[in-house]
């Protein structure tokens, strides 16, 4: 099948559905779909992204400067940290999108919306992800995935829609950066958000910051690492994560992995 045809698809789905919510992460991925259905004749739309202790907050204030921008309805529905997660359990992501779902649908209720939606797509469906499992009990679709498009297809389409978030690198929630069975909380998500900040704005786009307890352990990109050997690069990061509190500071040699902290990656 075409990129025109699955596009064509995902339209008809959404303007089959008459009223939806969005679940918008602030992601490539949902917010390609509500940029699509905000184009959509006839659908009645609303946005709504969840804030927990674990999410990034640029990710939140870019979600709802985007629908500001676009002139889609949108809500912030928020909670603290389950009672389930603050151990960072394995099957966290389960029980997280199970809590993000339900909020989500409970304001899809209460404003009358026929169908919550998120931004799964194709390539997810093949990948472990956990979470994949409250969808279905939450009664949640993901159209992107039903319109068969890909990533790789949702970025492209996402440039020629001209959409700042295009070539944003995929990225997880706060709890990824420490292992499991972890103690979680709230002091501690902020200071691993501010270190994968730091390490950004140096240039190191898409690296993870692993929390270890004092030590932290930087995965970058295998690219990036010529560039994290030279001397002044590696110390003012390392001086930097230091101020943060943090006492020791690694690279790994293997770089960036997707999932490097679930205990069912192999190393």
């Amino acid at each position: 099948m075409t990129v025109k045809r699955k596009l064509d698809r995902l339209k008809s789905i959404l303007s089959e559905s008459g009223s939806a919510v969005i679940a918008l992460s602030g992601g490539t991925d949902s917010t390609f779909l509500a940029s699509v259905a905000s184009e959509v004749p006839g659908l009645r739309l609303m946005a709504v992204t969840v804030s927990t202790p674990y999410m990034f907050s640029s990710e939140v204030d870019e979600a709802a400067r985007f629908c500001r921008d676009k002139g889609i309805p949108h809500r912030q529905a928020g909670f603290d940290i389950p009672a389930a997660v603050t151990a960072n359990p394995p099957d966290r992501c389960y029980l997280c999108k199970k809590e993000v779902m339900k909020a989500i649908s409970a304001v899809a209720k209460e404003e009358g919306y026929t169908f919550v939606f998120d931004g799964t797509n194709a390539d997810d469906l093949l990948e472990y992800r956990p979470g994949l499992r409250a969808l279905g009990e939450e009664n949640v679709r993901s159209p992107l995935a039903e319109a068969r498009l890909t990533k790789d297809e949702i970025r492209a389409l996402a440039r020629v829609a001209g959409l700042e978030v295009a070539d944003r690198p995929s990225n997880t929630c706060l709890l990824t950066r420490f292992p499991h069975d972890t103690e979680i909380n709230p002091a501690a998500l902020r200071m691993a958000e501010e270190a994968e900040r730091i390490v950004r704005e140096a240039g190191f786009t898409g690296a993870r910051v692993r929390v270890h307890g004092e030590l932290v352990r930087l995965e970058v990109m295998r690219e990036q690492f010529e560039r994290f050997a030279v001397f002044e690069t590696r110390m003012a990061i390392s001086v930097a994560l230091k101020e943060l509190g943090y006492r020791y500071i690694t690279i790994d040699t293997e770089g960036y992995r997707s999932g490097s902290m679930n205990k069912t990656t192999k190393a």
